[in-house]
């Protein structure tokens, strides 16, 4: 596996340019939400997840790392995280995520040592 975090895996089965939005994140234990937008920007590609309901309607930010595998037919996205360690991750906001570097350190850390890997 790489260690940039912000890129998707060789092996993630993900094409750049392919839109994302609307499909289903899956956790190692269970759905999680939908995609709500996403970048395939070299060295910050992310997906940012509406979990509707299950937390409460919030909106969180994976960086491309964490993805595992994406099936197109399907339409679902499998991440190498956790419910749990998604539902602890540093608040997602949506003026820092592209303004800010420190705040993708600060989201990059917290995945990078949550990796299931």
């Amino acid at each position: 596996m790489s260690d940039n975090i912000w890129g998707y895996q060789p092996t993630a089965g993900h094409s750049a340019g392919t839109d994302l939005i609307g499909f289903k994140v899956e956790a190692a234990d269970g759905s999680i939400g939908k995609v709500d937008k996403h970048s395939d920007e070299v060295d910050s590609s992310y997906l940012v997840v509406d979990t509707g309901v299950w937390i409460f309607g919030k909106h969180v930010l994976l960086p491309a790392g964490t993805v595992r595998s994406v099936d197109p037919d399907e339409r679902k996205i499998f991440v190498d995280l956790t419910k749990d360690q998604i539902k602890n991750s540093p608040e997602f906001d949506k003026d820092e995520h592209t303004d800010d570097p420190g705040y993708h350190e600060q989201i990059g850390g917290y995945y990078h040592g949550h990796r299931r890997i």
